[in-house]
């Protein structure tokens, strides 16, 4: 029986990663958060003491909160946000139900720094195509939905960097971790650094990904068609920022295609109205 304000793991795992997905609060203390430093899958970490100074920014907005084991912390913030207008649920069970059916946790200690409102800062070369997209799709997603991407010429990217403590990535150079590495892209290095291996949508995603910026499109079927697609966005934006927009819902598709539709076909016939199919069968 369910039970009122309260969301299962199994759940809240559909919700993740699609835009429409509420947004996940972490309330445990600086202590307890030090002592275990695992996220589910794109929440923020908000300390519960601090509520008054955020929660107006998850107002009108649906929610879930996690604490270590879904008991007074979540519950009474999440009711507590419920008076502020956000419709809030608490996660059943916490982290630690969570980590026991085995669900993916993003380790914060794989994140660069955050500024002081929380959010990593990363930075790459302008004019993205393929790596240059998936990976912040990847971050907003599913490790920090802040996450703020500079995108500048590829001779300044280390300078950024150091300037604004931000995190370089798909470029090479010496000490960067976030490039390719072997026949992987960074996207694929991304998914195994944020322990995101776990989400079969993801494995799927990957090798198309993989396909698509390393020149190889005959790798899945599928990957000539993002490469295509992410081509065709690099010459409709000029602006980074607004392809890096576009490109979102573009690989949100193919997400959910990875997750809930890689069996099913499409035809003609099979969107035909029943009565009309079956009108044209007693036809002569």
């Amino acid at each position: 029986m369910s039970v009122l304000n309260i969301i299962s793991s199994d759940k809240l795992a559909r919700l993740i990663g699609i835009p429409t997905g509420p947004a996940l609060i972490d309330v445990r203390g600086g202590d307890e958060f030090a002592a275990e430093p695992l996220l589910v899958p794109g929440s923020f970490h908000r300390p519960s003491p601090d509520i008054a100074s955020w929660a107006p920014a998850f107002r009108g907005r649906s929610a879930v909160v996690i604490c270590r084991d879904g008991g007074a912390s979540s519950q009474g913030v999440a009711a507590r946000l419920r008076h502020e207008g956000v419709a809030a649920e608490a996660l059943d069970g916490g982290l630690a139900e969570w980590a026991g059916a085995g669900l993916p946790l993003v380790p914060e200690t794989a994140l660069p720094p955050r500024d002081a409102e929380g959010r990593t800062i990363w930075v790459t070369r302008a004019r993205p195509k393929v790596d240059r997209i998936a990976c912040p799709w990847l971050i907003r997603r599913f490790v920090d939905p802040g996450a703020v991407f500079l995108f500048v010429a590829p001779s300044e990217v280390q300078a950024v960097a150091e300037r604004f403590d931000a995190a370089p990535f798909d470029i090479e150079g010496e000490g960067v971790r976030w490039s390719h590495r072997g026949e992987l892209c960074t996207f694929d290095v991304m998914i195994e650094a944020f322990g995101l291996g776990g989400y079969p949508a993801l494995a799927r995603l990957a090798p198309i990904v993989r396909g698509a910026d390393t020149a190889r499109p005959d790798l899945v079927p599928e990957a000539a068609g993002l490469l295509a697609a992410s081509l065709g966005l690099s010459r409709m934006y000029a602006d980074d920022l607004e392809q890096l927009e576009a490109g979102m819902l573009l690989y949100d598709a193919f997400f959910r295609w990875c997750r809930d539709a890689t069996d099913e076909t499409h035809n003609w016939v099979s969107h035909q109205p029943a009565k009309a199919r079956a009108a044209g069968k007693g036809r002569s």
